[in-house]
């Protein structure tokens, strides 16, 4: 179980970093920032997608006694209204983008 537990997240953190690409080149709604349907809407599969994997993920690790899986909770906890002077979704994106990605050799 916690070999398929390690592929899921490997599976997680590969969907996330191709939906923050799409939002880092301008489509916004992965983070739910502006409440606009259409955004939800465009976004939806891959938030979908990520919940799923997030929610089988977290609970493999808690048949395993582990913590729940950060980076899922992370995501989740950035989704949602913010104060009109945060950054917009495309530029939170790219920190994303540049905390997650590995460095290139």
């Amino acid at each position: 179980m916690d070999d398929r537990r390690a592929q899921l997240e490997e599976d997680y953190a590969a969907a996330l970093l191709a939906a923050l690409q799409v939002t880092a080149s301008g489509k916004w709604g992965l983070f739910d920032h502006r409440q606009d349907r259409n955004d939800r809407k465009a976004a939806a599969p891959a938030v979908d997608e990520l919940c799923e994997l997030g929610e089988t993920i977290n609970t493999m690790r808690e048949q395993l006694f582990m913590e729940p899986y950060d980076l899922h909770a992370e995501f989740l906890a950035s989704r949602g209204p913010v104060a009109a002077a945060a950054p917009g979704e495309p530029k939170q994106a790219l920190a994303w983008l540049a905390r997650l990605k590995p460095p290139a050799a």
